[in-house]
C-alpha cells in the first residue's frame, strides 16, 4: 500500500503537468485578426476561421503574428496555398521565430499553411478538386473553393502592405529558388533582385489587378498591395538549404522594407529573365530529361529524349530558344502534352 503512494503522487503531479503543457499550447481560435489588439513588442499565435467543414466545425488556417514596437509596413507571408508546398511552411516558421519583435518595425503576418485541407490529405488541390490559387478573389456565394478564397480575400488581405506568397514545384517536377515580380515596381524590383534567388522572373500579369478568378498575389494587386512570387523547390518535402535561403531571402526583404536595422546580406546576382514558358512533349512514353536545373542552353539544344515501354527511342525535343533551366520534369513518365522544363528568356538575350 505505501508503495502506491508515491506511485499516486507521481500520476497526480504528471497529470497536471500534462495539463499545464495542454494551457500552454492553447491557441485561440479568432473571426478577425486582433491587429491593434496585440500588445507591441509580441509574437502572438492564432486559429483563424475561415469557413466550416461538414459537421459544422471550424476550419482555421495557422496565423503567426508578430508585432513590432514601432510603426512601419505590415508584411504577409503566405505558405501552402497549394498543400503539397511545404518547403514554405517552414520557411514562414522560421521566419517568425528568427525575428525579434522588441526591434521590429511594423507587422509580419505568416499564414504557414493557407490550405489546410489540401494539407492534411497530401494533395495539391482543395478539396472540391479545384485549384485554390486560381479562384481568388473568391465568392462569398460561391463553391467550396471560392468560400475559401472569398474568406482570405477579406480577412487577411485588407489588414497587409506588402506580400510574399510562397511556393514549390508540384508533384512530378523540381524548381531552383526564383522569385516572379513586376520588375517595373521600384519596390518590387528591389525586393526580388536582393532575395538571394537563381532567377527572377518578370511577371507583370499579377500586378495588374484586372481579372477575376486568378492567384493571390492578383487579388492582392487588386487592392493595391504589391506582391511577389517565391518558388522555394520541390513538393512534399522539407529542403533544409532552399528553406535557410527563403527565410534570409525574407529577412532581406525586411531590411528592403526599413522593418529591420542592421546590415543587409549581400547575395550574388540573380539570372534575371523577361518571360518564361514550359515546353512540352506532344506524344506520351518514358522521358528523360538532359538539362539540369539553371543550366543555360541554346536555342537547338537536346533537352528530352522520349521512350516507349520497350526502349525504343520515339523521338527527340530540343529547345525552342537559348535560356536557362528554371524548371524541369522530375517524373518521366509522360502523357502527351507533358512538360519538359521551365524555359527563362534571359533578358539581355530579350534585348538583343
Amino acid at each position: 500500500m505505501l508503495m502506491k503512494i508515491p506511485i499516486l503522487i507521481c500520476l497526480a503531479l504528471l497529470g497536471i503537468g500534462m495539463q499545464a503543457q495542454e494551457k500552454d499550447l492553447s491557441i485561440p481560435e479568432v473571426d478577425e485578426l486582433p491587429l491593434s489588439a496585440q500588445p507591441a513588442g509580441t509574437l502572438a499565435r492564432y486559429w483563424l476561421k475561415v469557413g466550416s467543414d461538414a459537421q459544422g466545425r471550424s476550419v482555421v488556417v495557422p496565423v503567426l503574428l508578430v508585432k513590432g514596437v514601432d510603426p512601419g509596413p505590415v508584411l504577409g507571408v503566405t505558405a501552402a496555398v497549394h498543400g503539397n508546398e511545404v518547403n514554405g511552411i517552414r520557411a514562414a516558421q522560421e521566419l517568425c521565430e528568427r525575428t525579434d519583435p522588441k526591434s521590429l518595425r511594423g507587422v509580419v503576418v505568416a499564414i504557414p499553411g493557407l490550405n489546410p485541407q489540401a494539407i492534411t490529405r497530401l494533395v495539391r488541390e482543395y478539396p472540391d478538386g479545384e485549384d485554390l490559387n486560381r479562384v481568388f478573389p473568391g465568392k462569398a456565394g460561391g463553391n467550396e473553393s471560392q468560400v475559401m478564397a472569398h474568406a482570405i480575400s477579406q480577412k487577411l488581405l485588407p489588414h497587409l502592405d506588402y506580400l510574399a506568397d510562397l511556393h514549390t514545384a508540384s508533384f512530378g517536377r523540381e524548381n531552383s529558388l526564383y522569385v516572379r515580380a513586376d520588375l517595373q515596381q521600384d519596390t518590387l524590383l528591389a525586393l526580388a533582385t536582393g532575395f538571394g534567388a537563381d532567377v527572377v522572373l518578370d511577371s507583370r500579369e499579377a500586378s495588374a489587378g484586372s481579372r477575376t478568378g486568378g492567384t493571390l498575389r492578383e487579388a492582392a494587386a487588386t487592392q493595391g498591395i504589391p506582391g511577389f512570387t517565391v518558388e522555394l523547390g520541390n513538393p512534399q518535402v522539407y529542403q533544409p538549404e532552399l528553406i535557410d535561403r527563403g527565410v534570409a531571402g525574407l529577412l532581406q526583404a525586411m531590411d528592403v522594407l526599413g522593418m529591420r536595422s542592421g546590415t543587409s546580406e549581400s547575395f550574388p546576382a540573380p539570372v534575371v529573365c523577361s518571360r518564361s514558358f514550359w515546353v512540352y512533349t506532344d506524344q506520351g512514353g518514358m522521358l528523360d530529361s538532359v538539362p539540369a536545373l539553371l543550366e543555360q542552353i541554346t536555342q537547338g539544344q537536346l533537352i528530352g529524349v522520349l521512350r516507349n515501354a520497350f526502349g525504343q527511342e520515339i523521338t527527340r525535343y530540343y529547345a525552342p530558344a537559348s535560356g536557362v533551366v528554371i524548371g524541369r520534369a522530375s517524373n518521366p513518365v509522360v502523357r502527351s502534352g507533358g512538360r519538359i522544363l521551365h524555359l527563362g528568356i534571359i533578358a539581355k538575350m530579350a534585348e538583343e
